[in-house]
């Protein structure tokens, strides 16, 4: 699979091709956070087999609801702060930290 995506210092976010992407909250008990895994793999995979416009909406919705749940969309799971969610890096308070480790990993690729 490779190596994990890089996870901005205070936790909040990972970065995919420069973009941050809210983590789950890590205050989440391990059952319950299996739990909602499990619904929102069910929920992708209800997604992928929909065979019309209002299972569609479903499966869709069941996906959203599993994101709540893990934190990774509604509410922050931290105090305060504006969600960065979707933004690119380069344009966040992280862009100091995210050059830094953009130029650590060319620098280790040479």
């Amino acid at each position: 699979m490779g190596e994990p995506p890089p996870v901005t210092p205070d936790g909040r976010y990972i970065v995919v091709r420069g973009r941050l992407w809210r983590r789950a909250n890590p205050h989440l008990d391990a059952a319950e956070r299996q739990a909602q895994v499990d619904a929102l793999m069910a929920a992708r995979r209800a997604v992928r087999t929909a065979a019309d416009p209002e299972a569609m909406a479903a499966a869709r919705a069941a996906v959203n609801a599993a994101k709540v749940a893990l934190g990774e969309r509604g509410p922050v799971w931290w105090d305060g702060d504006e969600d960065l969610n979707r933004h690119m890096a380069r344009n966040t308070r992280y862009a100091d930290w995210y050059a830094a480790l953009q130029a650590s990993s060319s620098s280790a690729d040479r």
